[in-house]
């Protein structure tokens, strides 16, 4: 007969509410789960072991006399205050210890191999925007009229990702962990992240957003990354009303941002006197190369339309766009990994420096063949 394992039992309930369910969803699986939970019953060290696995949960918390206290790593910057208070789920913080381990590796191999640090400026809220915006475009070499060059704005986001890149910064975006298509994380909880740091900054866009609702995230992180402030955010061009706490940040980011897509100097030379918010609004957007959801943002900004209209057009647009899933596999890792770091990491493989099982855990890979494949697509293996 099995030996039973005492699991104090509000550990059940904790570990549910933690990977984003109630017990309930767990009990077509673990038919006693509802006698764990209330004591009556304790499971065999095969059933708790599995219900780890089904909920995530390595098994040493269930030893515990409670639930831990379970913090994020980075300061939680997100605009609505009630959500500080939720149980962050766990593909949020599995996610942001995997860009804390890639921005640690690269570290040590930005060192180890003296590459230069990244060029961005040192700024904060005390910079006028204006001023901020153009010293981070200067930064990275992206003008206005590179950024009107390309054909779309999706276009226009991959340059800007790119110019980032060769700035050296390290930018992530996915909208699962690693490469897990099961594991998807919500854009309700949190649009991305930044981590500051001197050597290896990393951003992170959260993949499953609104497409459209990218651009603005990426800028919006740029601009905690020069003010050397790491944070969990969820900004975006609609976000007005600021949580107190981090209010200056917060709205100081969010101006850089929006500046730095859509200057307003720039806005105002090119917008037609009298034509109309539907005939405007496709033409501004296809010539700055933003979203419509950003430049919405701008055209409240610069008095044509009042908060009302902004909020009724932006959640029509929304509506209309959805995240992209799919498409090449190794171009998706390209945007999942950030094409900096992943080719550091390929190099570093194959020159022996890095152990291959170490390489597979930080790309989310599990087959050398597909590791042998991702390095033929960054062009360093034949």
């Amino acid at each position: 007969m099995r030996e039973h394992v005492d699991v104090e039992p509000e550990l059940f309930n904790w570990a549910a509410t933690r990977c984003g369910h109630d017990l309930e969803a767990f009990a077509e699986d673990f038919p006693h789960v509802r006698a764990w939970a209330s004591g009556t019953e304790h499971p065999t060290l095969p059933q708790l072991e599995a219900f780890s696995r089904a909920t995530r949960t390595a098994i040493g918390y269930f030893f515990l006399s409670k639930p831990p206290a379970e913090g994020l790593s980075l300061p939680d910057f997100r605009t609505h205050a009630s959500r500080r208070t939720e149980q962050a789920s766990a593909e949020l913080r599995e996610t942001i210890y995997a860009c804390e381990l890639r921005q640690e590796w690269y570290r040590d191999h930005a060192r180890l191999v003296g590459i230069l640090p990244p060029r961005l400026p040192h700024l904060g809220p005390s910079t006028p925007v204006v001023q901020a915006a153009a010293k981070i475009r200067a930064a990275i070499s992206f003008d206005l009229a590179s950024q009107q060059k390309t054909a779309t704005w999706e276009k226009a986001l991959r340059l800007f990702t790119d110019r980032l890149d060769d700035a050296g910064v390290l930018v992530m975006c996915n909208g699962v962990v690693l490469n897990n298509t099961k594991r998807k994380l919500d854009a309700d909880e949190f649009r991305g992240f930044a981590i500051a740091d001197p050597i290896a900054p990393l951003i992170f866009v959260n993949g499953s957003d609104a497409k459209a609702a990218q651009m603005f995230t990426l800028a919006h992180e740029v601009a905690h990354l020069v003010a050397g402030a790491s944070a969990l955010t969820d900004s975006a061009p609609d976000t007005f009303d600021v949580a107190s706490a981090h209010r200056e940040m917060e709205t100081w980011c969010n101006a850089v941002a929006a500046e730095f897509l859509v200057p307003l100097s720039a806005l105002r030379a090119r917008l037609s006197p009298g034509a109309t918010l539907d005939t405007e609004l496709p033409r501004l957007a296809t010539l700055f190369k933003v979203s419509k959801l950003v430049m919405l943002r701008r055209l409240h900004d610069v008095g044509l339309i009042d908060r009302d209209r902004f909020r009724h057009e932006y959640a029509a647009t929304t509506a209309a766009k959805k995240a992209a899933s799919g498409g090449d596999f190794y171009r998706t890792q390209d945007t999942r990994n950030g094409r900096r770091f992943a080719h550091a990491l390929v190099v570093s493989t194959l020159e022996g420096q890095t152990l291959r099982r170490d390489a597979f855990r930080l790309l989310g890979l599990t087959k050398a063949s597909t590791f042998e494949s991702y390095a033929k697509h960054l062009g360093v293996l034949e």
